[in-house]
């Protein structure tokens, strides 16, 4: 059946290539669907409770994001004319930006003061050409007593300030943050023309939003034309052909376009983590054309013509390659347990490439053969005789390597135990990259951008000026800024307090919670009064006055110090306070640094099903329990190694490694599947002892399988160099795993071949050590 298929594809060439170009068409249009998100809530499904609990609080109080200005003068100072003017024209210039709804700034800060028994209430800077030297110290001392403003807007030296615009966004475009974001930056340039002694910084969760979409975007102009030359150079390397490098390419460009197309026919949104998608289909679709490619070449050395050797190439080959496309298709679907909705876009986009690579390569890929002559050496080339010295001497140390390999793979998966869980936005970029300086410098200097938002109830509606709530509220923010990494706590029992100061002539001893509920109520209803219109406590207290939101600064903790912070403050709340108290906290970082933990846990049975479902394919496919289950060995020992090596090297891992295992294991089985087929073949069709048969496998498929090694190598490589951390690292761990993988493939899936069949056989084993005096024929 394989043969007449072959056979019409060769005979009807022409129809098969205009039908494949006419199909892939129609699909690659759909590409014009798609859209690129530019929103972290992407990574997470609406069914994750950590998200649930973020919603929930943004709609008791507002959907806000934040874009901060970080403002440093080159003498060290804030507080002088110069650049207090400069901060006064962004404050107000900030509030023209694209969806801005509050701008809070040291010189629109509403500081409240006594003058008799009014309550006065202005910006604490007004017009700051015109400060004198005393009132520009006064503005100075008034802001560094000042909790609300000091480590959030105002560094403790005040030698940097920052101008924190709220943005609210409709949400009815994904136009909506680049645009906001790009308008931020302009207006960032025009303040450093006007005020040249001050270096600006841009940061915040709409640079951050930004940032995913604007970095994903430059990986897909940048990385995929890289991986194109790299496979074009190895390609015709191996091959030595320029018409089967051509084709080949050819093939490859068209799989992507019609797997891109297909995604946007589906409403699939790219995110940073898919857009790594069409790399990975690329080394795939390689993978597939160089096996047919190498096997026609390999018919046409041994007498084939060139039509006769593409059928022969198809035959021998369609069971391997339908395999390796069912296994690939098998490893990506298992992303689809992710919690992280990208890598289960991830998956299905590969997915469907993988069946789009093995259709083009069955039909198409021979039918472009049966056009274009394939000009081939018949003489046997170097790499044929390397292949065969190599079979020659890992047949002859087999034992050696056997126990070797195997016990070194072992103590090295070993050292996978020290790696430990680490997740932090900030470090999903680079340090090549522009909001990851500008972060690192905020975080260094001003305030962390990493906040954690609690809701703390008061137990009934109007309950938040009772002042036992009060109170406990206070002790609450006073325990969290006690502890280690934290910036800052914003609080209304800031504003409490220095608004009962105030009403009692400014005296210092009445700075604490008022013991009157009315008293309290009366200070927020008069303060809400006086201030501007957009910097009212709305953000800050519910509507039915039942709660109110403490906002947590951290200067960048990795998962492990924030959850172990979490703990401990939910321990503080339970031992402590109420339980109409009693929160969790939410925002980007805190739901970030949840995520890790659970995608792993999730992606880990989308493994163990993978690995399952793969062994018994692979056991139906050979038609034998041992040979199936031994496949599982030289493909599931890489990924143990890799991890090991980054227990020893790194020691941590986040969301990104989640997915690699499911991925690599696809990939993994691909060169292993064709092995065992080439081997059984030989053994059992061609009655090949065991030795011989190993040298059969190396001589027909040896080159192809150092061949889709590097290609492999090389896409994931490529991957490693990507300014977003997620891709970087899943790259750098699939090209280990894969570099050993394909190293396992040569010195370890021999040995166990053999150790299967050594009593059988001992007498062909120990006659074949000698090295044949040439390779192996088909």
């Amino acid at each position: 059946m394989t043969e007449k298929l072959a056979r019409g594809v060769v005979e009807k060439r022409w129809w098969v290539i205009a039908s494949f170009l006419a199909a892939v068409v129609v699909a690659a249009s759909g590409a014009r669907f798609l859209g690129f998100s530019d929103n972290y809530r992407v990574f997470f499904s609406k069914q994750n409770p950590d998200l649930e609990l973020l919603d929930a609080v943004q709609d008791m109080y507002v959907k806000d994001d934040v874009l901060l200005f970080v403002l440093a003068p080159r003498d060290g100072e804030v507080f002088t004319r110069e650049t207090l003017t400069a901060v006064e024209w962004l404050t107000a210039e900030a509030w023209k930006l694209p969806y801005s709804t509050r701008v809070d700034s040291v010189t629109n800060y509403q500081h409240t003061s006594a003058r008799g028994d009014e309550l006065v209430v202005r910006s604490l800077v007004e017009d700051a050409a015109s400060l004198s030297d005393p009132e520009l110290v006064g503005a100075r001392r008034i802001a560094l007593a000042e909790p609300l403003m000091v480590d959030r807007i105002l560094s403790p030296r005040a030698h940097v300030t920052g101008v924190s615009v709220t943005i609210t966004f409709p949400q009815k475009s994904l136009r909506e943050v680049p645009e906001a974001a790009g308008r931020a930056r302009q207006l960032a340039d025009r303040l450093r023309t006007r005020a040249p002694h001050l270096d600006v910084y841009l940061t915040g969760t709409v640079m951050f939003n930004n940032a995913y979409a604007e970095y994903g975007q430059k990986d897909m102009q940048t990385l995929v034309p890289i991986m194109f030359g790299v496979i074009l150079l190895i390609t015709f390397v191996i091959l030595r052909s320029v018409v089967g490098t051509a084709v080949t390419l050819l093939a490859v460009a068209l799989s992507i376009g019609a797997t891109m197309g297909l995604a946007g026919w589906l409403g699939i949104t790219l995110t940073p983590v898919s857009v790594a998608a069409p790399t990975i289909i690329l080394t795939v679709a390689v993978a597939d054309s160089i096996h047919l490619l190498l096997a026609v070449l390999h018919g046409m050395r041994h007498g084939l013509d060139q039509r006769s050797a593409i059928v022969e190439g198809l035959r021998l080959n369609f069971r391997g390659l339908s395999l390796t496309a069912g296994n690939t298709i098998i490893g990506f679907l298992t992303l689809n347990t992710s919690d992280s909705p990208p890598y289960r876009d991830l998956g299905n986009m590969v997915a469907m490439g993988v069946a789009v690579a093995f259709a083009l390569t069955i039909l198409l890929l021979p039918a472009l053969l049966a056009v274009f002559p394939l000009p081939v050496r018949r003489e046997a080339m170097a790499g044929d005789i390397a292949l065969d010295r190599l079979a020659g001497w890992v047949i002859g140390r087999r034992k050696g390597l056997l126990w070797g390999v195997t016990a070194a793979g072992v103590v090295l998966a070993a050292f996978s135990l020290r790696n430990e869980m680490f997740d932090d936005f900030n470090r999903y970029f680079d340090q090549r990259t522009e909001i990851r300086r500008h972060n690192d410098f905020t975080a260094a200097h001003l305030t962390g951008s990493w906040i954690g938002e609690y809701s703390i109830g008061a137990g009934r509606p109007g309950g938040i000026t009772d002042p036992a709530y009060l109170h406990k509220l206070e002790e609450f923010v006073q325990w969290y800024r006690r502890q280690p990494g934290i910036a800052h706590v914003y609080s209304i029992t800031d504003i409490i307090k220095r608004l009962n100061m105030n009403m009692h002539g400014d005296d210092p001893a009445f700075h604490r919670i008022p013991d009157d509920p009315e008293l309290a109520a009366q200070f927020l209803l008069l303060y809400e009064m006086s201030v501007p219109f957009g910097l009212d406590l709305n953000d800050r207290i519910n509507v039915d006055r039942s709660a109110t939101r403490v906002s947590v600064n951290w200067r960048l903790p990795t998962s492990k110090e924030y959850l172990a912070t979490e703990a401990a403050a939910q321990q503080w709340l339970k031992e402590n306070a109420p339980e109409h108290m009693h929160a969790r906290a939410t925002g980007p970082g805190p739901i970030f640094s949840k995520l890790g933990r659970r995608n792993l846990e999730f992606m880990l049975q989308g493994d163990l099903m993978g690995i399952f479902a793969i062994a018994g394919v692979m056991v139906i496919a050979v038609k034998s329990l041992r040979f199936g289950v031994m496949t599982l060995i030289p493909n599931l020992l890489p990924t143990g190694v890799a991890f090991g090596l980054w227990g020893l090297l790194v020691g941590r891992l986040g969301m990104d490694a989640a997915p690699v295992t499911g991925m690599t294991l696809g990939l993994l089985v691909d060169d292993t599947t064709h092995n065992m087929i080439k081997y059984l073949h030989a053994r059992r069709e061609m009655g090949l002892s065991p030795a011989d048969a190993v040298r059969h496998t190396f001589a027909t498929v040896g080159k192809a399988t150092m061949t889709i090694s590097l290609t492999l190598l090389a896409g994931f490589g490529v991957l490693a160099f990507s300014a977003f951390q997620f891709n970087a690292t899943m790259g750098l761990l699939s090209a280990v795993i894969i570099a050993v993988g394909g190293a396992l493939e040569f010195l370890l899936m021999p040995p166990l071949l053999l150790k299967l069949e050594e009593k059988e056989h001992e007498k062909a084993l120990v006659s074949a050590v000698e090295p044949a005096p040439g390779p192996a024929s088909a």
